[in-house]
């Protein structure tokens, strides 16, 4: 019985995207890194930012990133974004017990996700993270799509489950990495040097 609903989808990828309507994009910084590293790619945001549109109407984009202020290719990077068509949240590092750094942003996530409904009619989050399955489950029933994009080993079943569309960042990764090529200046404000900086430190 259960094969049949696997086999029988309702609605083709091309009929979900139909009615999107605005979109509004939520980007976990930290989460997308790491799922970046699993996969052995660096992200190209503009082509990302184009692929999670898909062609419809966007609202904003949110990147939530944690900082430390005095890390100059971080803030080169972030003031980039800015400048290319994403709205940075940003969260000061905060030195742990055991010498690692880390800024836990899920409360602005989900902050934003309720405070903007009715604004947009799909959200988008990238990050697989299961804190945000209470607030993604809220929003889809104030009337809102809910759109999650993440590694699928790092991504909540829980998080899934409230969603109505999932895809995979390993499905996409060809249409959303850096093709490096010599001479980019943009290259040296990339995150992943920038974050791989703050685990050494």
């Amino acid at each position: 019985m259960f094969e049949e609903f696997e086999q029988d989808a309702l609605f083709t990828p091309d009929q979900l995207l139909e009615n999107r309507g605005r979109v509004a994009i939520f980007i976990d910084g930290s989460n997308l890194f790491y799922a970046a590293l699993q996969l052995g790619i660096e992200i190209d945001y503009t082509k990302l930012l184009h692929c999670l549109t898909g062609g419809s109407r966007l609202l904003r984009a949110f990147f939530y990133t944690g900082v430390d202020r005095s890390n100059e290719k971080q803030q080169g990077f972030l003031l980039w974004m800015r400048r290319n068509g994403y709205r940075v949240i940003a969260k000061d590092l905060v030195q742990l017990p055991d010498g690692s750094k880390k800024a836990n942003l899920d409360v602005e996530i989900a902050v934003d996700l309720m405070s903007l409904v009715g604004s947009y009619d799909t959200a988008v989050v990238v990050s697989g993270d299961g804190d945000l399955a209470y607030a993604a489950d809220a929003i889809s029933y104030r009337g809102a799509r809910i759109e999650v994009v993440s590694l699928r080993s790092m991504t909540s079943d829980s998080l899934i489950n409230v969603s109505d569309r999932y895809v995979d960042l390993d499905s996409i990764k060809d249409e959303i990495q850096k093709h490096p090529r010599p001479g980019n200046a943009y290259r040296s404000l990339s995150p992943v040097t920038v974050l791989q900086q703050e685990r050494a430190t």
